[in-house]
């Protein structure tokens, strides 16, 4: 018998009860949550980590580049910032370097406070 974890459980129900709005929202919080913990891994001196959750943020970029809606002037507009964001977080990867990582955080908690304000007009 398998025991599972509650807030697995937890996180589980809120992503499959979520809507595409509320997702998006979730990968902008889960963005800044990897970054921030990148940052605390470089700090602790620890790369390996660090590698693990810049790749984190990284693979969110992805889902939000192949989730954009095409044919909007805001979608190209995403695209090519995601695509900024992703090509510095692999620079901050390689050169473990927190002023980069400061950089990306300062998009995505704009991006994750902006499509907060949005939702609520909605």
């Amino acid at each position: 018998m398998t025991i599972k974890n509650p807030y697995q459980t937890y996180q589980t129900q809120a992503v499959t009860t979520a809507s595409p709005e509320e997702l998006t929202h979730m990968l902008y919080q889960g963005l800044v949550k990897f970054i921030r913990l990148s940052k605390i891994a470089i700090q602790n001196r620890n790369m390996e980590e660090s590698h693990r959750y810049n790749l984190r943020a990284q693979d969110i970029i992805s889902e939000l580049m192949v989730t954009l809606k095409k044919g909007y002037p805001i979608s190209e507009q995403l695209l090519t910032m995601y695509d900024y964001m992703k090509n510095r977080l692999v620079e901050a990867n390689l050169k473990k370097d927190e002023e980069i990582l400061n950089e990306i955080e300062g998009y995505a908690v704009e991006l994750s406070e902006t499509w907060a304000m949005a939702m609520k007009k909605n």
